[in-house]
């Protein structure tokens, strides 16, 4: 979605099934790279490290907000105490909260009102951790430029709902992680760790 929001393509594509039209110069112009941008993930765990190596050929700034603070290799961690600094800094907002007591409407009126102007959300996360009222009023004010939701509250998100109608919201329904053939791969990484760990050798903690 990064690459998609950044090229314009969800502009392009409504145009193909739509108008048909041809705006070449307003959509050069609203396109932008990714380089030199900065992106900043509240949350870093496995995920986090694998999107990291995947942001890397991009050359952006990464930073991951996280409340145990300790170097990591192509990423800066800042403590929540930063928050407030580095939300203003970023291009592109990342949530991959889990859901908690703690993470519950982690993403508030207070901190969506920190983020830069026309700045990007993502929400890859769960959906209870973010205020999705206040993330509405965000996108129809413009503070945001849109925001991507693979995860909401509740799931499956009622026909009705206004985050269906939200400009600039795109939404996938939960599939960010998944795969056709998941299940043969999650029960073959299983066997693969069940048979090292019997063999006390190390366990593959790999995201795939």
């Amino acid at each position: 979605m990064m690459l998609s929001l950044s090229r314009q393509l969800p502009a392009s594509f409504h145009s193909q099934n739509t108008t048909h039209d041809w705006p070449y110069s307003e959509r050069r112009e609203k396109s932008t790279l990714l380089t030199g941008q900065t992106v900043v993930l509240l949350g870093y765990g496995a995920i986090g490290k694998r999107l990291v190596e995947i942001l890397k050929p991009f050359n952006m700034q990464i930073i991951a907000i996280r409340r145990q603070v300790r170097s990591e290799r192509g990423v800066r961690i800042v403590p929540e105490e930063d928050m407030t600094r580095v939300l203003a800094m970023a291009d592109h907002i990342v949530n991959i909260l889990p859901q908690n007591e703690s993470t519950l409407n982690y993403v508030n009126r207070r901190r969506l009102e920190c983020m830069k102007r026309g700045s990007r959300f993502y929400n890859i996360g769960r959906g209870k951790t973010v205020d999705q009222n206040v993330l509405i009023q965000a996108l129809n004010t413009g503070r945001l430029q849109s925001a991507y939701l693979d995860v909401m509250d509740p799931e499956p998100l009622p026909e009705n709902h206004p985050l269906w109608t939200t400009p600039n919201c795109y939404l996938t329904p939960h599939i960010a992680g998944g795969f056709n053939n998941l299940d043969t791969a999650i029960v073959s990484h299983f066997l693969n760790n069940f048979t090292a760990f019997l063999s006390r050798k190390t366990l593959n903690d790999e995201i795939f």
